[in-house]
């Protein structure tokens, strides 16, 4: 039965992706095509089933960003984040450890799947393991298959807790309720220019510790960011030493025109998103990170109205001007609910909260108060 149904929404699927297939078939044989990539996004795993997703996409030939890149350089580079065409309703191999799966890309040149055989034994301490991706030759595209690598993370069972963090306002300097500051930013800055919060990184590096300072506590990072801008929010992290973790991100139809629109509209994604995670790791707790710019603290009350006793505590970042009456009403009654929460526009005074509440070590908090 269940064969049957993943053979009709792979019909469905193929069906849907038709007219943008049959633009990528006349790009090609009209010598316009780009040559097609499969990009991996991080996956993650519990109890054998990993869940993988990823782009088909032509190459956008972005290179590596650099501090010294121009103004120019870091707009070319935006928009060709923007304006490549990806390829959809092609079939895709997921493989990973001894199992193998096939899917198609959607509308957008994307795809997913879950993979319930994978043979991936969890260890006390989390670890990435790799997996691939390929795009079997297809006369139509690439007289050859092109394939991918990415990681998929499997949380240790000796962790502590789990993370889940928004990134724009929360712990990269976005300004996403002001339209022209945000796109000025998005335009004319790189992952090496952009800023984080301050402490930031040093405050997340000591939660992926714990309090014994040998833990590795998984990362989950939520974003109403589109995917487009996943290579981006990797090399921010990477290069500002955040903990490794799983981005989830918007799907959007990516396009030059839509650029304006990047990290709007609405973000009831991250509540199925996080609310996936809960199910996923139904014996993790997790603290919840965000800022009050984009509904973070509605939807993580929502959270933790469904998983009582499972949300440590909440970091709300205060970059939005909100009356200090409203903040203390919603402390008061989400505190009367058991939901421990705290609203504040510095890392510091939360890096305070997690010492005191056992969630960091002590010790942290001075080289959390040093890059303040």
């Amino acid at each position: 039965m269940q064969k049957q149904s993943n053979e009709l929404e792979f019909l469905k699927q193929k069906k849907r992706s038709l007219p943008g297939r049959l633009k990528v078939i006349l790009k090609h044989r009209l010598g316009w095509l780009g040559v097609p990539k499969v990009i991996i996004y991080r996956g993650f795993c519990s109890e054998g089933k990993a869940m993988v997703s990823g782009c088909l996409t032509e190459d956008k030939g972005l290179a590596k960003p650099d501090k010294q890149n121009s103004t120019w350089q870091n707009i070319l580079s935006m928009i060709k984040r923007y304006s490549s065409d990806q390829i959809p309703g092609a079939k895709v191999r997921i493989e990973l450890a001894n199992t193998a799966q096939e899917t198609l890309s959607n509308d957008n040149g994307l795809f997913s799947c879950t993979l319930s055989k994978a043979a991936l034994p969890a260890l006390p301490q989390s670890q990435w393991v790799a997996c691939k991706a390929v795009m079997p030759n297809n006369a139509s595209t690439e007289p050859k298959a092109v394939s991918g690598w990415g990681e998929v993370l499997i949380p240790g069972t000796d962790v502590d807790f789990g993370v889940i963090s928004d990134i724009d306002d929360t712990i990269l300097v976005s300004h996403s309720t002001q339209f022209l500051r945000k796109l000025r930013l998005m335009l004319l800055r790189n992952a090496l220019t952009r800023k984080p919060f301050p402490g930031v990184d040093a405050f997340y590096r000591a939660l992926s510790k714990g309090v014994s300072g040998g833990k590795c506590n998984p990362f989950f990072y939520i974003s109403s960011s589109e995917w487009a801008l996943y290579d981006l929010l990797v090399d921010f992290c990477a290069h500002h030493k955040l903990p490794k973790g799983v981005f989830l991100l918007r799907e959007f139809k990516a396009g030059l025109l839509k650029l304006w629109k990047s990290g709007g509209g609405t973000h009831e994604h991250k509540f199925e998103k996080i609310d996936l995670l809960f199910k996923t790791y139904p014996n993790i707790n997790f603290v919840l990170i965000g800022d009050n710019g984009q509904h973070d603290t509605d939807i993580y009350t929502r959270i933790a109205r469904k998983y009582p006793k499972r949300v440590i505590t909440i970091y709300i970042r205060t970059v939005k001007k909100v009356k200090n009456r409203k903040m203390k009403k919603i402390s008061e009654e989400l505190w009367k609910e058991k939901i421990p929460i705290l609203f504040t526009p510095t890392t510091l005074e939360a890096a305070h909260h997690a010492a005191d509440n056992g969630l960091i070590s002590p010790a942290s908090v001075t080289d959390i108060a040093a890059e303040v």
